[in-house]
């Protein structure tokens, strides 16, 4: 099972990024997708998180009104967009998977994807 995410890079604050997070080797039928994030020095955080059918997201209180979570099931891919990105959003960014949102929301998903980093610059 792969969890493969891309997207990541450098931009200016008040920039934009989507990350995408393509899932391989198995279906994600009825698991939780979520983001997660760890900036240098830090532990890794619970940034977003989205049910099988969409109908239920999960926002950090960091990042609510400016990232936005969504999924493509047909491709086993999540998206998370950002915008309006400030150099606190800095850090590497993880793709996870698992069948029960309290997982997700513990950080503790029972699959996890590599990172993607995201620089943001002021």
């Amino acid at each position: 099972v792969q969890l493969q995410a891309s997207g990541g890079g450098l931009v200016q604050a008040g920039g934009s990024l989507r990350l995408s997070c393509a899932a391989s080797g198995r279906t994600f039928s009825g698991y939780v997708l979520g983001w997660f994030r760890q900036a240098p020095g830090e532990e890794r955080e619970f940034v977003a998180s989205i049910t099988w059918s969409g109908g239920k997201t999960y926002y950090a209180d960091s990042v609510k009104g400016r990232f936005t979570i969504s999924r493509d099931n047909a491709k086993n891919t999540v998206f998370l967009q950002m915008n309006s990105l400030k150099p606190e959003d800095t850090a590497v960014y993880y793709c996870a998977a698992d069948r029960h949102q309290y997982s997700i929301l513990a950080t503790s998903p029972h699959y996890w994807g590599q990172g993607t980093l995201v620089t943001v610059s002021s």
